[in-house]
């Protein structure tokens, strides 16, 4: 029997911790580190269920595919991306987690699966896009590629980046497998990317979409679904933040839900950065989530001791 279920969701960004050097090397660093901590959770005796963001890396590949588009070479549709994240990003933390959590002296499995997640193919997000994806760019940047026809805003005084529809997601397609693996010991690294969206045709089939899904919404939609006892965002700062990135800046040790809503209505998160975050734990812990926490790699066990982190708790 599982005593207690964590799912552990990891930021793209926060899997390239310089974005002025964004190699591949680089991830793998990052991605041990935080696999380190995660494993560590293992260790204690939470059974984790692994969730990441993607949004660097589909930028990139975006990128690139405009640039070999120029050469004669296909593009590549954005649920298809999605997809390729989901299994390089997958391979790397199950990689990185089996070698962590060996050193431990814990033989465990590590499984990815090939997420699809379910939304509403009349969602108002796809006329409004505000999911940031790729990397920053100076205004001039981003004015550039706006005139080619891209979307674009400045993301949190961080710089401008490419944005597409983020609709919210309804259904996890795959939770039948997810929790048959998780149910059998396995740690599972799922709805990778927020999960390839989809929506059911009128005639019941599922289609890929040109969007993609907030992972901090989906990982929200997938801790109430197996019940999870806590929904862990993992993220490139230690705490939530008021007034962020200004003179009067302040973190936060614990948010009740009443105060995350009224910091939500006075607008202290980015719309694409800390707010889907703050969103997400407020979902939780709302629909009957014991509490959720918000924290940088580094600090996840501080966390669950309650000595680091942003909780998020009834109130």
């Amino acid at each position: 029997m599982i005593e207690k279920l964590a799912i552990v969701a990891i930021g793209g960004n926060s899997l390239i911790e310089d974005p002025k050097q964004p190699g591949i090397a680089r991830q793998w660093d990052a991605a041990r580190q935080t696999c380190e901590h995660i494993a560590l959770m293992v260790a204690e005796g939470w059974h984790v269920v692994v969730t990441h963001g993607n949004g660097p890396q589909v930028g990139y590949i975006l990128r690139r595919g405009e640039i070999a588009s120029r050469e004669g070479i296909h593009d590549v549709p954005l649920d298809l991306i999605v997809a390729d994240t989901q299994g390089s990003i997958g391979y790397m933390l199950q990689q990185c987690l089996d070698n962590s959590l060996r050193r431990l002296g814990m033989n465990r499995t590590c499984a990815t699966v090939t997420t699809q997640v379910r939304v509403d193919a009349d969602d108002p997000a796809f006329q409004n896009p505000t999911k940031p994806i790729g990397s920053f760019m100076t205004e001039a940047e981003a004015r550039k590629f706006e005139a080619e026809g891209w979307d674009v805003m400045e993301d949190s005084g961080r710089g401008w980046r490419r944005v597409v529809a983020s609709p919210q997601p309804r259904s996890v397609v795959e939770i039948n497998a997810i929790q048959a693996l998780m149910l059998n010991g396995y740690v599972v690294i799922a709805c990778g990317g927020g999960g390839i969206p989809v929506v059911r045709t009128e005639q019941g089939s599922l289609r890929g979409v040109y969007a993609v899904i907030d992972k901090d919404r989906a990982s929200a939609l997938l801790a109430l679904t197996l019940r999870a006892d806590l929904l862990m965002i993992s993220t490139g700062v230690e705490k939530v933040c008021l007034n962020f990135n200004k003179p009067d800046q302040r973190e936060v040790d614990r948010l009740t839900l009443a105060e995350a809503k009224q910091y939500i209505a006075e607008g202290h998160f980015g719309t694409g950065s800390m707010l889907p975050k703050v969103e997400a734990a407020v979902d939780f812990v709302q629909n009957g989530g014991p509490r959720a926490i918000i924290t940088n790699p580094q600090n996840l066990q501080r966390a669950l001791r309650g000595e680091a982190g942003t909780q998020v708790v009834p109130g």
